[in-house]
């Protein structure tokens, strides 16, 4: 059986020859670090750090450590701000560390040396003007968003040696890369209209991505979404309202994935995420 048939029998709860050993990327850093203490190859991790998940780097690497294949061996298309805003450099400090306005356009702290989140210390996304002015028009669905060459390629799925899925994006994690968890938080009681809004509007623009990838008549093995609102001590977002605005958006494209025969969907979120479970194993 290839790793694609094992991993799909153990999905489906089916017979399996070899339960397989799966990978999900590393830190840039992290694979520098390994090259610098001899374990791979300066060229493993420049060409992973280039070309991330599944280039040649990544499948040499994966090889010396065990695994089998990538678990993010996804197709997604371009549901964010399109295009981004242009990083901008607002401020810089003594210490070598800048405020920059990045290109979800959330204001940040970036320290040098400090490879992790950079913080949070505001957000372009002040009001309803600047959300109608600046984001909406970078929030319409249309074809350039979609990986049409790509895509064509996937349409025969015969001889396929590793699963292949299809990326349906983040249904609330990239709206609190927009606005930050403080202001995301303060939104939903100083102006929830738009709060609402903004959910829709986002949310709605993963689907019609979705919708257009799976029309290509492409195939795809499993559905993956991208979902960072919890930290170490719960959600991000209160539950109740996650599961009554957001969860209905899950519902709408599992909908359509299950349609087009893909019953294998997984979710990617950090932190502590017990209590935004119910939601998603009600609505994938």
């Amino acid at each position: 059986m290839t790793f694609r048939e094992n991993a799909m029998a153990v999905l489906h709860y089916g017979a399996y020859e070899k339960f397989p050993v799966v990978s999900f990327g590393y830190w840039g850093e992290t694979v520098q670090k390994w090259a610098n203490e001899g374990h791979i190859t300066r060229e493993e991790a420049d060409d992973y750090c280039r070309r991330g998940d599944n280039g040649w780097g990544d499948r040499s690497i994966m090889k010396k450590l065990g695994f089998d294949f990538n678990w993010n061996s996804c197709v997604g298309s371009s549901s964010d701000l399109f295009p981004a805003f242009e990083e901008k450099t607002l401020e810089e400090r003594p210490d070598g560390s800048r405020v920059i306005r990045d290109g979800s356009g959330l204001i940040v702290l970036v320290k040098p040396g400090i490879v992790s989140i950079p913080a949070e210390i505001g957000t372009s996304l002040t009001d309803r003007s600047v959300w109608e002015q600046e984001y909406l028009p970078r929030l319409r669905f249309s074809m350039e968003r979609i990986p049409t060459e790509l895509l064509e390629t996937l349409r025969d799925d015969a001889g396929r040696e590793i699963p292949v899925g299809i990326h349906c994006g983040s249904l609330m994690g990239r709206m609190r890369d927009l606005l930050g968890v403080e202001q995301m938080s303060y939104l939903m009681a100083d102006d929830f209209d738009l709060y609402e809004e903004i959910i829709d509007t986002m949310d709605g623009l993963c689907y019609e991505c979705v919708k257009a990838m799976l029309d290509s008549g492409a195939k795809f093995d499993y559905a993956h979404f991208w979902e960072d609102i919890c930290f170490k001590n719960g959600p991000l977002v209160i539950p109740s309202m996650f599961d009554e605005y957001v969860g209905p958006h899950y519902k709408r494209i599992t909908d359509l994935l299950h349609s087009h025969g893909i019953d294998i969907v997984s979710v990617d979120c950090d932190g502590w995420i017990d209590r935004l479970i119910p939601t998603w194993l009600e609505t994938v």
